[in-house]
Parts: structure tokens; C-alpha cells; sequence
């Protein structure tokens, strides 16, 4: 196997959070080198390119954690960055939807909330103004969330890789993990097609990334454990119901947003995801299976502690994946007048969830550092949204 010569950095994964740092790094120090691994051919190929799309405002989480000021920096940097670089994106608005009066209580909490992020613009709105902006939607109160908006998230990543090789730097394919290996103050990275040698590593690997943390030798107290979203599209005929972006009020004992209509920023519009267990970290169709992933998920005690908490909600997301009316029932919750004709399947996507051993899930992002590695553990949503704000953050981690 071919060692190759030394490299200042080493970033492991060329989804957004990945190239994200790397770009930073470039900023920060101009004369060093950079070298991003990838296990794909392209760029985006999981979690980035496989999301809704949406640039998040940041109104949904806990003040004061690192989701909620990454989210709010992150959005305004990711929006410069596309005027700059010519990615299609627009602020479109979103609202967030009561159906009933049983959930009004739960939709002044988010608003109270957005306040305290102080999320740009928001407005509790009424039925007359909600159809103002969404003719089509059933609802008796919404928030107005003005700032949040839609993203060529691949265009994104484009963008940032050619700003990383322009600087002289490079991002190479089909590298997949096969070991880390610290000797003599410097990282070693074994892929299938040769070793690399770097002074700094940041493992990015996003689905892979408590694998690879393992290879170096840590033991995270956490594991990733995929569920697939699965998505619906709307016929063209259909898309004039759908402004902008429409979610739910989310069910807070279920750590999913629930299925929202997504006007997505190259055309067309989205209507999910439903949220269900994948036998394959990359899992993107209903038969996807991987032995060894599927052993690793049951084997490991968290997985099971969530299962018997939300079996029931999650009998029910089976449910819809196979049944096209039961998907159809929840959306039209929403909008009532979508019929069965109206959508049609479109590309699902995988999301890593960080499970801890108790089954409590990660909900804020998580980084382990070494003398000369920092691991993203967790990226969870808005990761994609937030992604330049988290390159600051790494780097931040980073001494060099």
C-alpha cells in the first residue's frame, strides 16, 4: 500500500460539515495542506445531499446551546456565502402549524422560545393571515418565521470545494476508512487505496463517524444509529398548494419534526419524512440491509431503551412507509385538499442518530479531541444549516 507524503490536515468526509472545515482552515492558515478523504465518488453523497434543503432559523432549540448559536451564525454565513458564489437559495419564510386548540399552549412555547433566540421577525399569526401566505394549509394559528428559507445544499458543497482546491489544496474520492493510527505525534490514515500522514486529523465522516473514532482507538460513549426518512414529492400540477415551507407542531415526546411540505430551492416540492429504523447506515431503500450494522444496532443497550419507549410511534411510522394512503392521512392534516394522486415517491435519506447507552438521544452537537484529532460525533439538523459556523468551531478545537 502506497504512503503518501505528509499533510498539514486531514479531513475525513466531504459531506458539509467536512468541507465546511476544511474551507476554514484554508482561511485560517493560508499556507498550510489540506487534504479531504472521501469514500464516494462525489461530493454530498449522504447526509448533505439527502436532506429537505431547508435553511433553519434555529427557533426550535434549547437557548443557549451550541444548536441554537450555530444555527443563527451559521444560516447568516451559509446566505453571504451563496450570494458570493452564485448557489441558488431563497429566504421563502416558513410556518409552523396549530390544527386544533389542544395545541396552541404547545405553539406559544416555540414562539416563547424563538424570542429567546431571538429568531429575526417571527410573528404568532391567525387563520386569516396564515392563508394569506399559505392559501391552502388547514390551521387556526401559525408562526411566521420570515428568515427561514431553502438551499441548493450540493451547490453548497460545489461552492466550497472549489474554494478549497483554488487555494491550492485537494479533496480525493473513493477513500474509504480503514484504520487511524497515531505514531510519533502524527496520524496515520489507512483507506483501501493507500495511507495517508498528517500532523492535525478531523474525522467528518458523518454516518461513519463513531466507526472511525473507534479505529483511531477512542471509545465514545455513544453510536450512531441510522433511521431512514422517506419522502414524497408533489406532481407539478399539485405544486402551486405550497408557497413556502409548512411543518407541524412537533410532537415533543418524539424526537422528530413530523412530516412538513418543502418547496425545494432547484424546483419542485417535498413532502416528509416519516422517521424509521434502517438496517443499513446507508439504507436509502425499504429492502436496504447490512449484517454488520444490524448487529451493531441491536447489540448495542441504548437502541432497545429507545425502541421500548417509542415502539408504539414507531409501529406507526412502519405503517406509513408502506402504505401510501397512511403517509397521504398525515400530510393532509396540513392540507387537506392533497390527494392520493397529487404525490409520488421521491429519494429517501439515512440521519445519524448519536444514541448514548441510557437510549437518551445526543440532541446537541459532539466533538472528542485528542492531542492532534478532534471527531465530530454528532452533527445533528441544523448541522447543514450551521455547517460554516461548526468549521469555526473545529477549528477553534484545533492547535497548530
Amino acid at each position: 500500500m502506497k504512503t503518501h507524503s505528509d499533510t498539514d490536515f486531514i479531513i475525513i468526509g466531504a459531506g458539509i460539515v467536512g468541507l465546511s472545515t476544511a474551507y476554514k482552515l484554508s482561511l485560517k492558515y493560508p499556507g498550510s495542506s489540506i487534504l479531504v478523504l472521501e469514500k464516494e465518488a462525489d461530493l454530498a453523497m449522504h447526509q448533505t445531499g439527502r436532506n429537505s434543503g431547508v435553511i433553519h432559523s434555529g427557533i426550535y432549540y434549547k437557548p443557549g446551546s451550541y444548536r441554537a448559536r450555530n444555527c443563527i451564525d451559521g444560516r447568516h454565513q451559509l446566505v453571504d456565502f451563496c450570494k458570493t458564489n452564485q448557489v441558488e437559495f431563497e429566504i421563502c419564510g416558513k410556518v409552523i402549524v396549530a390544527t386544533d386548540e389542544q395545541e396552541l399552549p404547545r405553539l406559544k412555547a416555540i414562539y416563547e422560545r424563538g424570542l429567546e433566540n431571538e429568531i429575526e421577525g417571527i410573528e404568532m399569526i391567525g387563520e386569516k393571515k396564515l392563508h394569506q401566505i399559505e392559501p391552502y394549509v388547514n390551521g387556526i394559528s401559525a408562526i411566521h418565521v420570515p428568515c427561514a428559507g431553502i438551499v441548493d445544499f450540493k451547490g453548497v458543497c460545489r461552492a466550497l470545494a472549489s474554494e478549497i482546491e483554488a487555494r491550492g489544496n485537494r479533496i480525493s474520492f473513493g477513500q474509504e476508512v480503514t484504520g487511524v493510527f497515531q505514531t510519533n505525534g502524527e496520524s496515520r490514515v489507512d483507506t483501501k487505496n493507500g495511507s495517508f500522514r498528517c500532523k492535525r486529523l478531523i474525522n467528518c465522516a458523518g454516518l461513519q463517524s463513531d466507526l472511525v473514532a473507534k479505529s483511531s482507538g477512542l471509545n465514545p460513549d455513544m453510536q450512531i444509529v441510522p433511521f431512514r426518512g422517506e419522502y414524497y414529492e408533489l406532481e407539478p400540477f399539485a405544486e402551486h398548494k405550497v408557497k413556502g415551507l409548512i411543518y407541524p407542531l412537533p410532537n415533543p415526546d418524539f424526537p422528530f419534526l413530523g412530516v412538513h411540505f418543502t418547496r425545494m430551492a432547484l424546483g419542485g416540492v417535498e413532502c416528509g419524512p416519516n422517521a424509521v429504523f434502517a438496517f443499513n447506515r446507508e439504507g436509502y431503500n425499504k429492502t436496504s440491509f447490512s449484517f454488520r450494522d444490524t448487529i451493531e444496532t441491536v447489540n448495542f443497550p441504548g437502541f432497545w431503551k429507545l425502541a421500548g419507549k417509542h415502539w408504539l410511534r414507531g409501529m406507526d411510522e412502519y405503517y406509513r412507509s408502506f402504505s401510501k394512503k397512511a403517509f397521504l392521512e398525515n400530510l393532509q392534516k396540513l392540507i387537506p385538499s392533497i390527494g392520493i394522486d397529487d404525490i409520488r415517491p421521491a429519494p429517501a435519506g439515512v440521519r445519524a442518530m448519536a444514541l448514548q447507552p441510557d437510549g437518551e438521544i445526543l440532541d446537541d452537537f459532539r466533538f472528542e479531541k485528542t492531542k492532534n484529532q478532534v471527531h465530530v460525533l454528532n452533527a445533528p439538523s441544523p448541522a447543514a444549516t450551521a455547517g460554516l459556523s461548526i468549521g469555526d468551531a473545529i477549528v477553534d478545537e484545533i492547535s497548530f
